[in-house]
């Protein structure tokens, strides 16, 4: 089974041997140029896959197929009716294999199983086959298999068939059915078990007991702590015992909790339905029976844990782990929601950030922790803004957590540029006035989003020379700049080292050594959260795609994409990993924000956070600035009192022009105020001709920075009596 991040990955995946793989063609015409038929289409589909071994044909007629737009149930029912069921499965394995039909038979083969899951699941069809479990062997066979093939949808009526005291048989097989059902009756008869009645809760007790699945512990724990019967607290103590091996002290809250923690971190064991757009969350009402909600599977997990987690502070509201999970569950069910998904889990409530401020920095810092730990980048963000808005001063590197870790510390260090900027940003704009672990890096990152923001870094590792070239080209038309490609990243240890970062990876090598390059990719600090697009051959995408299935950060893609496609791959793993590229908006922001917190740092003459550290990247970021953005830079660095700053704020203000030179002169003007005359004497001189030959607003300005710099008297006469 496969998590839902193996499911996002592998839609990236077909998405991208989709574009590459598919050339479409037109619908294939009958003999007398009639439009054809649907089952025509699909005979002709199957032939051309089977027997004549035309791409160009098979393409087209299935194209055709998808182009009907029939639902799955039509589809499935168009194939039987065919009769070739057989023939049309053979023939949707053989184009999955081929070179260029592997797109339209996903395709085709997705919208057949949906067909044959949407059959199964209907309520008149589950009916029917429990029906057919009190009949002939042969009969009970085929009603198992069915059920069992509806999964979790068939619980409903189950239950109510297991409940039958007055027909022992149907109880039996339906007892057996629930059984063979395994993991995906654990939820719905967790979701119940509660709200049943005594003999009910005593039976399902039992059923779950004889179920080895630790799903079921939280509600077995609930009712063992709750039930009023004797033999109905029996029954959820043995029950306890055979699945755990042993009846633990602990609370039904803290069991919730810790299931809570499992649902977060979406393993395989808890994705009922892999592959599939929907999962669902059960619930349980004593006049209804079970109600299934249907939730996207992105933010199904999520969905799950903050449910878990809600129940733990019913019971407990002192439960330490539950609005730590909850909170950090609740960002990511944000992050994950498909775009105008209206998600039933959430109705009615506020966006996660207001519950996020309200939990406080201590539970914020718990959560970045997290994050940290997970490299999950969007997290990470959110949690930090989440602790700008609500710690004080002391609290942002006193560390929060039980461990008394300094998580917003640790971010300073995190290997992605938009938490590294943001974590420096929340300490900066608290203004520290006592010296801290790590102080000394928050300037020099600030300086680096006013330089550095807006640029993506990447890095190419390709086992050929070509092929190098040909990625290296296709990112650099993305707008990326692409470090010196090499073969392994052994030979890019030096380009890593010298760039301010990596943005994105792209590795095109054999599986294996591809697999081991991930690894010493996330094993490398500067790396460790880079979003990687891995490009390898077709039948090895699902086996590469197994490997990284709870890789968010891996993307894996068909070798010989274009340009384009690339670009499409890429920003699908930014996406996915980072939350995006950095666009020149955001860059703008940054930028922003970042010259608002030194200045207020340099104003405030702050000690700790010393806007001197940032004054080299600054005076590189000044030359290449224009308008607004130059004035900034100039203003910050006029509170540096180095001899560097005011020879640069100056220079920028001799060369340019108009209402922009008549600002920065004053800015020069301010920076001589504070800090004294440290310029050149070339620079001194230019001033001079400037008061002396300027105009109006310009003159005066020039003749202010002279008056500032304290010039002798001999200088002043110049001015004075306009001489040279």
């Amino acid at each position: 089974m496969l998590t839902p991040k193996f499911i996002r990955s592998a839609r990236r995946t077909l998405l991208v041997a989709v574009i590459a793989g598919t050339a479409l063609g037109a619908p294939a015409l009958s003999q007398d140029a009639k439009q054809p038929t649907p089952q025509a289409l699909l005979t002709d589909f199957v032939h051309y896959v089977m027997v004549a071994n035309k791409p160009e044909l098979v393409i087209s007629n299935g194209q055709a197929l998808l182009d009907l737009n029939l639902s799955p149930a039509d589809f499935l029912k168009l194939v039987v009716e065919s009769g070739q069921q057989q023939r049309f499965e053979d023939a949707i394995i053989r184009a999955q294999l081929g070179a260029g039909t592997e797109g339209v038979a996903a395709r085709l083969l997705k919208l057949y199983e949906q067909g044959k899951l949407d059959h199964a699941r209907d309520a008149e069809e589950i009916t029917k086959n429990i029906g057919l479990l009190t009949g002939n062997q042969r009969q009970r066979v085929f009603a198992q298999d069915r059920l069992k093939y509806a999964g979790e949808y068939a619980t409903p009526q189950l239950l109510q068939a297991f409940m039958r005291r007055n027909d022992p048989v149907l109880q039996a097989e339906a007892r057996i059915v629930l059984q063979n059902l395994g993991q995906q009756a654990v939820a719905p008869l967790s979701a119940a078990l509660t709200g049943l009645d005594e003999a009910n809760q005593e039976a399902v007790a039992h059923l779950l007991g004889d179920m080895p699945y630790r799903a079921s512990l939280p509600a077995l724990y609930e009712l063992k702590q709750t039930a009023k019967a004797p033999r109905v607290k029996a029954a959820a103590e043995r029950a306890i015992g055979k699945i755990d091996g042993s009846l633990r002290d602990i609370s039904a809250a803290s069991a919730y909790a810790a299931l809570a923690e499992e649902y977060y971190k979406e393993p395989a064991s808890l994705t009922s339905f892999p592959g599939e757009d929907q999962q669902v969350v059960w619930s349980f009402d004593p006049g209804v029976g079970l109600i299934p909600t249907p939730v996207a599977s992105p933010v199904f997990h999520e969905a799950m844990a903050m449910g878990l987690s809600e129940r733990a502070l019913r019971l407990d509201p002192a439960n330490a782990t539950a609005v730590p999970l909850w909170v950090a569950s609740n960002f990511k069910r944000e992050i994950q929601t498909p775009e105008g998904y209206e998600n039933p889990m959430y109705t009615g409530r506020r966006e996660a950030m207001y519950y996020a401020v309200a939990a406080g920095a201590g539970v914020n810092e718990q959560v970045l922790a997290r994050a940290l730990d997970t490299r999950d980048t969007p997290l990470a963000r959110r949690a930090i803004a989440a602790i700008e808005k609500t710690a004080g001063s002391g609290t942002l590197w006193a560390g929060q957590t039980t461990e008394q870790r300094k998580p917003l510390l640790e971010a300073l260090g995190y290997p992605n540029r938009r938490v590294q900027y943001e974590a420096a940003l929340a300490l900066g704009a608290a203004g520290p006035r006592n010296a801290f672990a790590g102080s000394e890096r928050v300037v020099p990152i600030l300086a680096g989003a006013v330089r550095d923001a807006g640029a993506r870094y990447a890095l190419v590792i390709a086992s050929v020379a070509e092929q190098q070239a040909v990625l290296s080209d296709a990112l650099r038309a993305a707008g990326y700049i692409v470090l010196a490609p090499a073969r392994n990243l052994s030979e890019a240890d030096q380009a890593v080292a010298e760039a301010p970062a990596v943005d994105l990876i792209v590795i095109d090598q054999l599986a294996t050594n591809a697999a081991n390059t991930v690894a010493e990719v996330r094993g490398t600090p500067k790396l460790a959260a880079t979003p990687t697009v891995v490009l390898t051959a077709l039948n090895d995408i699902e086996s590469l795609s197994r490997t990284f299935y709870g890789d968010q950060l891996t993307t894996i893609a068909r070798q010989g994409i274009n340009a384009q496609q690339l670009g499409v791959a890429s920003e699908q793993a930014v996406q996915a990993g980072a939350g995006g590229s950095v666009s020149a908006e955001e860059a703008e922001q940054y930028k922003s924000r970042t010259l608002d917190t030194l200045r207020d740092l340099a104003v405030s003459g702050n000690t700790v956070l010393n806007v001197s550290d940032a004054a080299p990247p600054l005076i590189a970021s000044l030359a290449g600035a224009k308008g607004p953005l130059k004035l900034r830079i100039a203003e910050v660095l006029s509170y540096v009192c180095d001899h560097a700053a005011q020879v640069a704020v100056v220079d920028a203000a001799l060369d340019a022009s108009g209402t922009d030179r008549v600002a920065l002169l004053g800015t020069s003007a301010a920076s001589a105020r504070r800090c004294g005359n440290k310029l050149e004497p070339r620079q001194v001189a230019k001033v001079l001709e400037l008061a002396r030959t300027g105009q109006g607003d310009e003159a005066t300005a020039a003749a202010a920075l002279a008056g500032a710099l304290q010039l002798p008297n001999a200088d002043l006469l110049k001015l004075i009596l306009d001489t040279k």
